[in-house]
């Protein structure tokens, strides 16, 4: 049963990569503008759980209901365009594009959606304003550092006014202070559009900038605020 008012949920998921289990039964849920952090030794089935949640692996079982949606009967086109138009990514190492320019590259999700040129480069400085890293927009990613890098793909992850962010480890390369820098303009501008958030880590400083931390072990799902 999907929980009232969740955006994204699931329901006793089941994955597994030959005979080893990933996930075992586990249950999700984040609601519209929530942070939540997903937590767990390596191994344990965190990023899995994100990867299925996003339409990137399809579940063996359960179910993931998506605004009202049924993820798991998608085709692959339909979760494809989810992950271009209402889902975001941000990952550890940012994934920037070499050849193009951190403009281009926050436009690039835009770009592939079908919007103009000129449009969806005004859209990318504005959130590249808003992350503070206009004043790199011309240089590529290898010409930034690691802290810019990763504000420009945060930049790039809500280009498109997602419904869903999805951080995995988005602070795993950076050192202490970039990662708060990071952490921080990336949950303001969520909770600032609204986009519920879910946070795969294993540091419980980028857990705190969490509503709500779950903890995966073993495939399962455990809420540290007591539901289910």
């Amino acid at each position: 049963m999907t929980p009232v008012g969740s955006l994204l949920a699931a329901t006793d998921l089941r994955k597994s990569y030959g005979p080893t289990p990933a996930l075992d039964g586990a249950s999700f849920s984040v609601h519209p503008g929530e942070v939540v952090a997903v937590m767990g030794p390596s191994g344990s089935g965190k990023s899995t759980l994100l990867h299925c949640l996003a339409g990137i692996v399809r579940a063996d079982s359960g179910a993931i209901s998506y605004g009202g949606r049924d993820l798991t009967t998608m085709s692959d086109a339909e979760r494809s365009s989810l992950r271009r138009t209402e889902f975001g990514f941000v990952f550890q190492f940012g994934q920037l594009v070499p050849e193009l320019s951190c403009t281009e590259n926050v436009a690039l999700p835009l770009r592939l959606s079908g919007t103009r040129r000129k449009e969806a480069e005004r859209t990318a400085k504005e959130w590249m304003e808003r992350l503070d890293v206009a004043d790199v927009g011309h240089q590529r990613p290898g010409e930034v550092s690691g802290g810019q890098g990763q504000r420009v793909a945060v930049a790039r992850a809500l280009v498109t006014s997602p419904r869903v962010l999805f951080a995995d480890e988005p602070t795993g390369a950076l050192d202490s202070l970039n990662g708060e820098q990071v952490m921080q303009l990336l949950t303001d501008a969520a909770r600032d559009t609204n986009a519920a958030v879910v946070l795969v880590t294993h540091e419980a400083r980028v857990a705190a900038y969490s509503d709500r931390e779950v903890i995966v072990r073993d495939g399962k799902v455990r809420d540290m605020a007591g539901a289910a």
